[in-house]
């Protein structure tokens, strides 16, 4: 497919219309396509935040969550670059530690996958975790 150059930004674009061109050039098709991105990607990551602590892709669905959002809010695409160079520094930094600081991150991020495990269940179904772990010890002395 053939680029034409935008005489204003210089950035290449299509020469035939995409699908969301066709959607917003009909009456209420703007507003209605925001609407279901919106939905779809907020679905996403809140979706994706419930997975996080289980394995699994659950940070990988936040990320594509917003980036759908991103196709549609600019909001959304700079909290997505920012969030890009916070994890890449992250993990750069990370790398860059002895074994103790990568075992005590791993540890706090353990921690940090229980607690949201144990608020999940507690808030959702009533089950308390640390409440039943206490029980089992104190039967077995």
């Amino acid at each position: 497919m053939a680029l034409a150059e935008d005489s204003q930004t210089g950035a290449g674009e299509s020469e035939m219309p995409g699908w969301r061109d066709r959607v917003r050039a009909r009456r209420g098709g703007h507003l209605a396509l925001r609407i279901v991105i919106g939905t779809i990607g907020c679905i996403m990551i809140v979706g994706g935040l419930i997975m996080v602590p289980f394995p699994g892709p659950g940070w990988l669905v936040v990320f594509a969550g917003l980036a759908v959002l991103a196709t549609e809010f600019p909001w959304a695409s700079r909290l997505l670059e920012l969030v890009k160079r916070i994890v890449l520094a992250a993990t750069d930094w990370l790398k860059r530690q002895n074994w103790f600081v990568r075992i005590v991150a791993g540890l706090l991020t353990f921690a940090c996958a229980a607690a949201i495990v144990w608020a999940t269940l507690k808030l959702t179904t009533g089950i308390d975790l640390i409440h039943m772990a206490r029980a089992f010890v104190l039967r077995g002395m």
